[in-house]
């Protein structure tokens, strides 16, 4: 990778990028994280600022002799980042420039230290993306010195050489700072693609306003439209407004990921309507514990012992018409399921009998963590499973008595299904080679906050 797309990299860290997110979305990116963009940023900084300085015509007293001047080493001791309230980033690089220049007789190393201060203006491009430009740059000289062991040279030439490497320098060096703005903005400009989340579904990401810089952060107000089978999932109410509150999640982290409610009514949604809550519940006769087969049935209802005399395969069959409730509290997650669940019995011809139906309710617990860019969730079931006859074709139905069977064989079938579905995650905010670092998840009233580390690996 070119030097100075490896710096526009890891100066986009600064900037606040998203490749997943939901509505109500704010990414947050603190001053942690402009200490560590600095020290990292160093090396190929240095690589980037390694310009050519073009032949120096010397007058030798009879004609004018091109003298070459060669680079041999670019050092940067200090990159120091700053965000400028309301505008963007400010940057500080201190540089020390040591070049050799062939005069004759003997050629000498020139030192020069530069200082290059440049400010990057962060705005809403008219794609949805961040689109980061140089406003202003300004490279500073000091006075250049010759290297110990180098011939001495007189002031008149040597003033004419730092002249010459000055002016190079001058335009050169802003030239650099401003390819690695272009070079970040092309990559910025792939966050506005389709992300898959399923097979059938994907999720698009824009900016929806301009970034509000403060001296203390940058953040980024994120839209993101979910798509099932090429169509938008709408909420049905309109989302309301998210502001992620100063001082939530762990103090002195790089960055902080606020998700409202939102996002979450919105990924419930779309698992809705996709069908991927729905599941099958059977039952084996050849499993010595199997509690789902006609002979169990009958024990509590009698109607289906008449009906099935030798025992028989039964299977619940699980939807959800509603989508499920997520409700989001200080320290507290749970989710909230209404399915409809039939009750089918295997008959002598092979096809599936309704015997009755229930509508139920589950309270679970819901856990969330990061793990590899994703936000994942496990659940529990909290308290008991709440059901009422729905439908009958067996007579009278004792839920009392019923109850404690389907709590046995309903539970764990469920609970397998959800944590399967919920573990495979949705992608967090993230952009090419940078990963959170030991993530911390915390919940509070109608949103959840990630405070992260980061670490950019190419």
């Amino acid at each position: 990778m070119a030097p100075a797309r490896r710096v526009g990299l890891l100066l986009s860290l600064l900037l606040p990028v998203v490749s997943a997110s939901m509505p109500g979305t704010v990414v947050r990116l603190n001053r942690a994280v402009l200490s560590y963009v600095s020290e990292i940023g160093k090396a190929p900084l240095q690589q980037a600022l390694n310009v050519t300085v073009p032949y120096f015509l010397e007058w030798n007293g009879e004609v004018h002799q091109p003298t070459r001047i060669q680079t041999l080493n670019i050092r940067v001791p200090h990159f120091h980042l700053k965000f400028l309230a309301d505008f963007g980033v400010r940057l500080l690089v201190a540089a020390n420039f040591t070049f050799k220049v062939f005069r004759v007789p003997e050629p000498l190393e020139l030192m020069l230290p530069v200082v290059v201060l440049a400010d990057a203006h962060v705005a809403q491009g008219s794609i949805g993306t961040p689109v980061v430009s140089i406003s202003a740059c300004f490279p500073l000289f000091s006075n250049a010195s010759v290297s110990h062991g180098s011939s001495s040279v007189a002031p008149g030439p040597l003033a004419l050489v730092q002249k010459h490497v000055r002016a190079v320098l001058r335009n050169k060096l802003c030239l650099s700072v401003s390819n690695l703005v272009q070079g970040l903005n092309v990559h910025l400009g792939t966050l506005i693609g389709l992300n898959p989340v399923g097979p059938e579904s994907q999720i698009r990401y824009s900016m929806i306003s301009v970034p509000n810089i403060t001296k203390d952060y940058i953040s980024l107000d994120i839209n993101a439209v979910l798509f099932l089978l090429g169509k938008p999932i709408v909420l049905p109410v309109d989302a309301t407004p998210f502001v992620l509150p100063l001082h939530v999640g762990a103090n002195g982290t790089m960055a902080t990921v606020g998700l409202s409610r939102d996002l979450f009514d919105s990924v419930l949604l779309l698992l809705q309507k996709a069908g991927a809550l729905n599941l099958d519940i059977t039952g084996q006769l050849e499993s010595g514990d199997n509690l789902l087969n006609t002979s169990v049935l009958g024990q509590l209802i009698p109607e289906v012992a008449r009906w099935f005399p030798k025992p028989m395969p039964v299977a619940l069959k699980v939807q959800l018409g509603a989508t499920p409730v997520v409700t989001l509290h200080t320290h507290n997650a749970t989710l909230q399921l209404q399915p409809f669940v039939e009750v089918r019995a295997v008959a002598s011809n092979s096809a599936f009998r309704s015997l009755f139906s229930f509508d139920m309710v589950v309270n679970l617990s819901l856990q969330l963590s990061v793990s590899k860019l994703k936000l994942r969730g496990t659940t529990s079931v909290l308290g008991d499973i709440q059901l009422a006859v729905a439908s009958s074709n067996v007579g009278f139905i004792d839920t009392d008595q019923v109850h404690p069977l389907m709590d046995a064989v309903f539970k764990k079938p469920l609970l397998d299904h959800l944590n399967a579905l919920l573990g495979m995650g949705i992608a967090l905010p993230n952009m090419v080679n940078l990963h959170y670092v030991d993530p911390e998840v915390f919940v509070y009233e109608g949103y959840v906050v990630i405070s992260s580390g980061l670490l950019y690996q190419r």
